[in-house]
């Protein structure tokens, strides 16, 4: 077997100077997002988020953006999951898009907010049928004894709302990142990388390059 500190590669995908950033980070992310997606990129939405608990560890997992504008970054989940009882505790969040297969990745970090149950309701009746059931099927990161009791559960609630609309659960909503950091990373030969810094000052953005 290969030794892993043997596995590595260059990065040759291109460079990043400030001339190329606009001014705001939101216009920046979504040139980059339109970017990943016209490549190709395997699930360009994909997003680790990172939460902290009461006792101070930290936890990271991959949810779907599905939203973004000049307010935030939108996704959905269970209200009862770990994420959500650990940002109910502390909602500062960091996020990171992995898109390696363009030597690229964009990290972001601030504040997330509870989405309105109106803003809510508008994205659930969008999710196909069955995904909408799994919803109501699923205890979210609670301990389950087998598979076979979450199919169950799930074919129990096909049959309950099998003659109608499927209301949206209490327990799920959804959350906006408020950023205040930004940072977008592009690999570079020899590892230069170039990184650059967005931090909000108020009503406006700072950039900076970092070294790599």
């Amino acid at each position: 077997m290969e030794q892993l500190e043997n596995v590595r590669r260059e990065y040759h995908y291109g460079s990043l100077s400030r001339e190329d950033l606009d001014p705001s980070p939101f216009a920046e992310f979504d040139h980059w997002m339109q970017q990943a997606m016209a490549a190709g990129i395997q699930d360009p939405t994909a997003m680790s988020i990172a939460t902290v608990g009461m006792d101070y560890r930290p936890s990271q997992r991959t949810v779907l953006l599905k939203h973004s504008d000049d307010r935030g970054l939108v996704f959905y989940t269970n209200l009862e999951s770990r994420k959500s009882l650990e940002i109910a505790h502390n909602n500062q969040v960091s996020i990171l898009f992995p898109w390696f297969a363009m030597d690229r990745q964009v990290s972001v970090e601030g504040r997330a907010e509870r989405l309105d149950a109106r803003s809510v309701l508008k994205y659930f009746l969008t999710r196909p049928r069955d995904s909408q059931i799994a919803t109501w099927a699923s205890s979210q990161s609670r301990k389950l004894d087998s598979r076979a009791l979450l199919e169950a559960e799930f074919f129990r609630m096909k049959t309950k709302f099998q003659d109608g609309k499927i209301p949206l659960p209490a327990f799920w909503g959804g959350y906006r990142i408020v950023p205040d950091r930004w940072e977008f990373w592009q690999g570079g030969e020899h590892r230069l990388h170039d990184r650059f810094e967005y931090r909000r000052k108020k009503n406006s953005w700072t950039i900076s390059r970092l070294a790599p």
